[in-house]
């Protein structure tokens, strides 16, 4: 664990609520001097505690109106059958999320659609094409009621 002291935590709560606040909005609001809060966020930077600064996208804006969350069971005793599976699956452009788990379930891939025949269209065309895949569970999102970008500071 990296240490952090109560100044940091304020900064990093700032930068998870705005991360287009410069560095002096941010000393302002934090009370410190903009050269110590640029040092403090090169700091975390540095020590991997800030991993990036992004700007997140609204997939319905741009038309992506279906999210399928696949909970997928790998054929295990294939050699380097994660490894191999993961590779795939991050070349097939709808995936924007990739998990893997302990248990029943290997992996949990989220895809991105915009309507059911696209999502049927990659499924047939990509998904059931990915090797090692022993069974597929496939979750439709209705509603996604709460998403935190962040993490609790």
């Amino acid at each position: 664990m990296h240490n952090i002291d109560v100044i940091d935590k304020k900064i990093l709560r700032l930068m998870q609520i705005d991360a287009l606040l410069s560095v002096a909005d941010i000393a302002e609001k934090v009370g410190v001097a903009t050269a110590s809060c640029w040092r403090r966020i090169g700091r975390m930077e540095k020590s991997g505690i800030i991993k990036s600064q992004i700007s997140v996208i609204d997939p319905k804006a741009l038309g992506l109106e279906v999210e399928v969350s696949l909970r997928i069971t790998l054929d295990k005793t294939q050699t380097n059958a994660f490894d191999r599976f993961i590779e795939a699956a991050r070349k097939v452009k709808e995936v924007n999320e990739i998990q893997t788990f302990l248990g029943r379930v290997d992996v949990r891939l989220n895809i991105l659609a915009r309507d059911m025949a696209h999502y049927q269209e990659i499924y047939r065309s990509q998904i059931l094409l990915l090797p090692h895949i022993s069974d597929i569970e496939a979750l439709m999102v209705i509603t996604n009621v709460m998403t935190k970008d962040g993490v609790p500071l």
